[in-house]
């Protein structure tokens, strides 16, 4: 399924994002009607339009789009993109009239199994907004993929872990939650969590990574993965921590489309 402004999309109308990959999105978990950190989902939605075409976005316009496309009963996961199908590659200060294109997927049923990521130096550009542009992202999941692990961990130039391509990672060092701190982009799963686990944002380096209890990725799709394995350094895949925070998630009502 693909709506662009509630109607089905014209191949021709992709032509602007295929071609030069300018706009944001945000993905959400829609389970009967309801969404887990809903406001949020548009607060990003408004924030990063208003970074990339200088206008604001009309969000209960989208929220009535995102009604739309969801179905009242079961579980599906909705993208929700942004872009200017006039855009022009030779004057992108143009595109000024941004439209929603709405696609959606099957969710994903229980828990994800643990993955093992392989880290690598690599900061996305301008990691505050959800761009688009995945290519980064996704050569550097390919490369680790190709190499025997799950996924990729980044790690900037300052040897700090930031974040994976799609995810957010956080720690558990026996006490409470760690979520590092560097330039990322700041997930709603994320955010959510925070709200129902006692944390703490502080630098972590690889170094500091054999002395965790537990680590996890994060995002509205996969809600909270645990992770075995970062490098050659192993990680337990079931921890009290992990479970807990899974509970504290599932537990959250979500907002009513």
């Amino acid at each position: 399924m693909a709506e662009l402004n509630g109607r089905p999309v014209d191949p021709d109308q992709l032509t602007a994002l295929a071609l030069t990959n300018y706009g944001h999105f945000t993905t959400l978990r829609v389970d009967d009607g309801r969404v887990r950190g809903l406001a949020l989902h548009l607060e990003r939605l408004g924030r990063d339009c208003r970074a990339l075409f200088g206008t604001d976005l009309d969000l209960d316009r989208v929220r009535a789009l995102l009604r739309r496309a969801a179905p009242a009963r079961g579980a599906v996961t909705i993208r929700v993109t942004v872009f200017d199908p006039s855009l022009d590659l030779g004057h992108p200060e143009r595109a000024t009239a941004p439209q929603v294109l709405i696609t959606q997927r099957a969710a994903s049923a229980g828990p994800l199994p643990p993955i093992r990521v392989r880290s690598v130096p690599y900061d996305r550009d301008t990691p505050e907004v959800k761009s688009v542009g995945l290519f980064g992202a996704l050569r550097q999941r390919r490369e680790a993929r190709l190499a025997g692990f799950d996924d990729a961990l980044f790690v900037g130039a300052d040897s700090l872990v930031s974040e994976g391509g799609t995810w957010n990672i956080g720690f558990f060092d026996g006490d409470q939650v760690v979520w590092p701190q560097a330039p990322c982009l700041q997930g709603v799963t994320m955010r959510l969590l925070q709200e129902v686990r006692e944390h703490r944002v502080a630098p972590v380096t690889l170094a500091d990574v054999p002395s965790m209890h537990a680590a996890f990725a994060t995002n509205a799709a996969i809600g909270v993965r645990a992770i075995t394995g970062i490098d050659d350094t192993g990680l337990v895949g079931h921890h009290p921590a992990i479970d807990l925070l899974r509970e504290g998630y599932a537990g959250l009502p979500g907002d009513a489309l």
